[in-house]
Formats: C-alpha cells, structure tokens, sequence
C-alpha cells in the first residue's frame, strides 16, 4: 500500500510544480545516449527508398506521388530527396 499526502496549492503553484517536473524529465532523456544518436542520425531530407519505407509504400508509388503532385520532390544532379517535414505534414493532414 502507498501513502498520500493531500496537500493545498494555487494553481500557478501547481503549474510550475508540473514544469519543473517535465523539464527535469526531458533533460533526462536528452542525456541519455540513445536520443543523442538517434538525433544525430536524424536527417532532413530522405532519399525516395527512404520515402517508401517511411510511408510503407513501394517506389513506384512515391515515383507516382511525385508525377501526381502529392509529393514535392528536391531534385540534386541526379538525385532526388523530399523533406521529411513536408512528409509528416502530408501524413497528418490526411488525418483530418
């Protein structure tokens, strides 16, 4: 069995008891090797095989995404890229 305490505080009192809080846990988990490496690793451009697996879809289908106008491509010489963040933005604005 646990013990509570109740005890009274305002609700400015409360709010900053909470962000004191998240803030400590968020500097926690920052610290932590992990996130560090996925940060680093973390590009923001994606190739169109990275593109497919992202949406799990197959290349012919981003290739045909890109020809249909849903996908803005960034092409390089001969490469081509999209912007991770106009991909998540396409992913949840089909949400609504």
């Amino acid at each position: 069995m646990t013990n509570s305490t109740i005890i009274q505080v305002n609700p400015d009192e409360l709010a900053n008891l909470i962000s004191e809080r998240v803030k400590k846990e968020l500097q926690q988990f920052a610290s932590q090797p992990k996130a560090k490496e996925l940060q680093k690793h973390d590009k923001p451009h994606l190739t169109r095989q990275e593109t497919a697996s992202f949406f799990d879809v197959s290349v012919n289908c981003i290739n045909d995404w890109s020809n249909k106008g849903i996908l803005k491509p960034i092409k390089v010489g001969q490469r081509t890229y999209f912007r991770k963040s106009d991909l998540l933005d396409l992913m949840f604005n089909q949400l609504k």
